[in-house]
């Protein structure tokens, strides 16, 4: 999102937006970032031009942080904002407009920690059964089902998803080439059934040489988030009765379900794209969760 006004900050705020385009950051991280710096830019701009990066100092970004608390905002949108502006601020740093990046001083506002909410076995195999038995009538059912099964059958963020392109797909051996986060690369195995249906989708999308896109909306392009998000609550509504599934839930169920079958953390790590291994470990306090109900229910001593 442009910043009306072009003043220094501004002027450096856009650079800085670009330079994040040229390093392949993802389009939701670009168009919050912007929203949060043009925020910024306004706060200071307040009483007229606002300073540039050298003259904006600690005092001055935890007084807008203290405006961010007193809107009301939730931690995890602050902490975010925050993290735009200490973004900027080592851009800053790196062309060498200022030495020091002062954001990088102010404390992360503490959150507190939610474990994800992970369909359980029965709910996601309800949910592809469902999809399959064609109960829930819908014009591209074939695009449908391939969607749900890779969601769950390769634990994939919903970005990958749409992402992928059928040359993307090694039929043969059963891999995809998953392109993550910064663009980085990783191959992840199709599990049979999964494997099976996006074939079939494959066959009826037909070949379509400008557009090597998998999953296809109405109009025979590329499917976007939102659409594929839809796909999966108007499914899991129709079939679960539940309206808070999404696709990440999907990419809960699939790690979780992994490790509760014995799979190594660090294979997960690998499976799923995450940066760092702690990461992946809150899916290990899920199924400490699960041991402890058992317990409770089970263990005479327990009560």
């Amino acid at each position: 999102m442009p910043l009306q006004s072009e003043t220094e900050l501004a002027r450096l705020i856009r650079a800085y937006l670009d330079t994040l385009r040229r390093e392949s950051a993802s389009v939701h991280t670009v168009r919050n970032y912007a929203s949060d710096l043009e925020q910024f830019h306004d706060y200071l701009a307040r009483a007229g031009e606002p300073p540039g990066p050298a003259a904006i100092d600690l005092l001055l970004i935890r007084e807008w942080m203290a405006s961010l608390y007193a809107a009301d905002l939730a931690r995890v949108t602050i902490r975010r904002k925050l993290s735009a502006l200490r973004g900027f601020f080592e851009y800053c740093v790196r062309e060498a407009l200022i030495a020091v990046n002062p954001a990088t001083l102010v404390q992360t506002p503490k959150i507190p920690k939610k474990l994800p909410d992970v369909p359980s076995e029965d709910q996601a195999m309800a949910l592809l059964d469902g999809a399959e038995s064609g109960q829930f009538p819908r014009p591209y059912p074939e695009r449908d089902r391939a969607l749900l099964e890779m969601l769950y059958g390769c634990g994939v963020r919903i970005s990958e998803l749409v992402g992928m392109n059928v040359g993307d797909v090694d039929f043969s051996a059963g891999w995809v080439r998953v392109r993550g986060k910064r663009k980085k690369e990783r191959q992840v195995p199709i599990p049979e059934q999964a494997l099976s249906v996006l074939k079939s989708w494959i066959e009826a999308r037909g070949e379509l040489p400008e557009e090597p896109a998998i999953f296809l909306n109405h109009r025979g392009k590329r499917l976007t988030d939102r659409g594929a998000s839809l796909i999966v609550k108007m499914y899991s509504v129709a079939l679960l009765g539940d309206s808070a599934m999404h696709p990440h839930s999907l990419r809960h169920a699939y790690a979780t379900h992994l490790l509760r079958a014995g799979a190594d953390l660090r294979a997960i790590q690998e499976l799923l794209g995450h940066a760092s291994l702690s990461t992946t470990q809150k899916y290990t306090q899920l199924t400490l969760l699960d041991l402890m109900r058992v317990y409770d229910a089970a263990h005479p001593r327990a009560k």
